[in-house]
């Protein structure tokens, strides 16, 4: 990637002698893969290898992205004029502008987000993979007759870094992943469900077969789900859908909606607003987790972020023009797509493990909605108001009894933060998010 970072730095500087009064350009290279899979025959294959470039410039306190896959002499020349060109037509923000100098990252741990044996697999073997999750789920029970679709999805690649600052920054990473949507039938009704991994290495997947046979499980419980009627009652998400409340906290700390005021816990900071059995972390330096990396889209070195430690609010999610704008300090949290400027993303976004097993928090409920799915996206982050489409099912007496579908939990993100009366001690990293189980004190649950 020698002759990538110079031409980085080369575009860099032909940007500043065209005016710019800063320049950064991020280059992506990757070679992806994507095999879908249904019924024993492969139905999609993708394989192809991508080099893509962006260009940010700012000129005067105006800003403008462009980019490219053209790497040719002229195109490039073409877009440092169009860069700069557009720059100057764009309204003035006298907060735009670069990180402190000071700020840059300098050096970086290993984080191992790179595998040679993932980036070198070969096509049988990724086939075969989402093959046998989807055999292990057909073979499961009789009653799965169908499948939405299986795959292995693989990317492996570069990203570098540079700016008019003197940031010169490199990294690589794999990860990959396997998921099957199996369909089962009973009585003339319908269900699905599924399962998936990702990771960074493919020897740290789950085993294919368990995948699938995970899959099968969690689609052949919804069979026979019933309607319930409308009643408070405490609600324990899964880890699946405990992550997607997960991203609703993300979405209220990250300096975006902090700096549109569009978040419930705008001026918050410091204060209690959850449970004490809450703390939520959000760290790129785990080594090996796909989130991971060594410095953030503005060259930022990561960090561990503690968000909510025990209940109270420590910190929002920043990058540098959003700390700008609230007079703060970036927290290392600027994502760069190439075709658009920083904005605020999460790396590693988790909720830390409780000292509860699933089966302690499902016993402690007498009677309420163990929720394994959720549809529909029925949350205001400016009110906290929360409403989404369920299923699951009914827990009595501490025991898991009949799926449950057609219901909506209701209840508002201020109160559910505060009700979390347990946590689970099932963590596990299967993306950016990762959440154990947790159980949600009383919801209103509307059925019939």
């Amino acid at each position: 990637m020698k002759h990538t970072k110079e031409l980085a730095v080369s575009i860099v500087e032909a940007a500043m002698k065209k005016g710019a009064t800063a320049a950064e350009v991020i280059i992506y290279e990757s070679n992806e893969f994507s095999a879908g899979v249904r019924l024993g025959q492969v139905e999609t294959l993708k394989d192809s290898a991508n080099q893509d470039l962006g260009l940010r410039v700012i000129w005067e306190g105006r800003q403008a992205t462009v980019s490219t896959s053209d790497f040719t002499k002229d195109a490039i020349a073409q877009l440092v004029d169009d860069a700069v060109e557009l720059a100057r037509a764009t309204s003035v923000d006298d907060r735009l502008s670069l990180p402190e100098q000071s700020e840059f990252a300098r050096d970086w741990p290993e984080l191992d987000l790179y595998d040679r044996e993932s980036a070198n697999l070969s096509t049988d073997k990724k086939l075969a993979l989402a093959l046998e999750a989807e055999e292990a789920a057909r073979s499961f029970d009789q009653r799965i007759v169908n499948f939405d679709g299986s795959s292995f999805d693989s990317v492996s690649g570069g990203t570098i870094l540079a700016n008019s600052l003197g940031f010169v920054g490199f990294y690589q990473g794999t990860h990959c992943s396997v998921s099957t949507v199996p369909i089962a039938q009973e009585d003339g009704k319908m269900q699905r469900d599924y399962w998936f991994d990702t990771k960074r290495k493919v020897k740290d997947l789950e085993n294919a077969t368990s995948i699938g046979r995970k899959a099968a499980e969690r689609t052949i419980r919804r069979l026979g789900a019933k309607k319930i009627k409308t009643q408070q009652v405490p609600v324990v998400f899964d880890p699946v859908t405990a992550t997607s409340l997960l991203s609703n906290i993300f979405q209220a700390v990250s300096g975006d909606s902090i700096i549109r005021k569009s978040s419930f816990l705008l001026g918050k900071l410091e204060e209690v607003i959850a449970s004490q059995n809450l703390t939520v972390v959000d760290d790129g330096r785990i080594p090996g987790a796909v989130g991971s990396r060594p410095f953030d889209g503005e060259g930022l070195p990561t960090r561990r972020n503690v968000v909510i430690e025990k209940g109270r609010f420590k910190t929002y999610l920043l990058n540098s023009y959003t700390a700008r704008k609230l007079g703060m300090k970036s927290t290392g949290n600027a994502v760069r797509g190439i075709s658009s400027a920083p904005s605020v993303g999460s790396t590693n976004l988790y909720v830390e493990p409780g000292s509860f097993s699933p089966e302690e928090i499902i016993r402690s409920v007498k009677n309420g909605f163990y929720l394994t799915d959720l549809i529909g996206f029925g949350v205001n982050i400016v009110t906290g108001d929360y409403s989404r489409g369920a299923s699951g099912i009914w827990i009595e007496n501490g025991e898991l009894t009949y799926p449950v579908e057609e219901v909506t939990i209701a209840g508002n993100l201020k109160d559910m933060l505060k009700a979390i009366e347990m946590v689970g001690s099932d963590l596990e990293f299967r993306a950016r998010s990762a959440s154990p189980t947790i159980k949600i004190g009383s919801m209103t649950v509307s059925g019939e």
